[in-house]
């Protein structure tokens, strides 16, 4: 594997719960001494279907969050919407099932050294992975201030949870269900000026990620996006999963999501040509 992958291992995982929580499932599962390697952005790879599935393929999910404490051990947290068959298998799993498992996979969000002022943004359900890493941004002393958006109500992940995890939360939906009428990026010129924002930690959709890179450059901020492509063996080997990418020499050059990433430097990412592979030359 990738040295980027160092610390992976393919196990099995007991399901210690499911809950549904809204239009989402939240799935903890016990993984064992692995989880000491875990870092926010880190994913899992999950074999589905059973064994006599056509479904060859793991699926990727995001980490939320682990814990290396109480009576199970080491854990992890997922979150997980059940839109595709190998999610909606996920989802049906109940409490004793055993999942066949590699993590940790990926490159993590990097932490900063000294305290500093962090906006975390999430869409959807890819706001799961930021509630871990406010966990650590606060241990390291850092203000942590958190935008979650999506086009209706049910689908903001745990707002609550949210509101608890950080200094500062705000919510944008599209259809003004919830929060403040409009996208996350609506007020986020504004947001990172009046609160002297020094890094953008992101997961969402493509297209959210684009956006906010764009307000981010051009204001300077750093920005960390944990980007979205489907990944299909998740350890750098199939090709499926790759993204251009702006190398210091100016030339562009396709990276792979699932070992390069997810985590990534906005300001990198060449979003103009983004699922436009053949006008990308090496």
């Amino acid at each position: 594997m990738s040295a980027i992958n160092r610390y992976a291992q393919q196990l099995p995982a007991h399901v210690l719960s499911n809950k549904r929580v809204g239009q989402y499932h939240q799935i903890l599962v016990s993984v064992g001494e692995v989880v000491k390697h875990c870092r926010p952005g880190n994913f899992i790879a999950i074999s589905v279907g059973g064994d006599n599935s056509s479904m060859i393929l793991r699926r990727a999910f995001a980490i939320s969050r682990v814990s290396d404490r109480g009576e199970y051990g080491g854990t992890i947290e997922l979150i997980v919407a059940p839109h595709g068959s190998g999610s909606r298998w996920l989802c049906a799993q109940g409490e004793g099932a055993v999942l066949d498992v590699v993590t940790p996979l990926g490159a993590a969000f990097g932490i900063p050294t000294e305290p500093v002022n962090t906006l975390l943004i999430g869409g959807g359900y890819g706001s799961a992975p930021l509630f871990g890493l406010a966990e650590v941004l606060k241990e390291r002393g850092c203000r942590v201030d958190m935008i979650l958006g999506a086009s209706s109500s049910p689908k903001i992940y745990a707002p609550l949870e949210g509101k608890r995890s950080v200094n500062s939360l705000k919510i944008y939906t599209e259809d003004a269900t919830s929060g403040i009428h409009g996208r996350v990026t609506d007020s986020l010129a504004e947001i990172i000026s009046n609160d002297s924002i020094d890094v953008i930690y992101s997961c969402g959709p493509m297209a959210m990620l684009s956006a906010i890179s764009t307000i981010a450059g051009a204001l300077g901020v750093v920005h960390q996006c944990a980007v979205e492509e489907s990944m299909a063996c998740g350890i750098g080997v199939c090709m499926t999963c790759v993204l251009p990418v702006l190398e210091d020499d100016g030339s562009i050059s396709m990276k792979r999501s699932c070992i390069d990433g997810p985590v990534m430097d906005g300001a990198r990412v060449a979003w103009h040509l983004v699922g436009k592979v053949n006008e990308v030359k090496e």
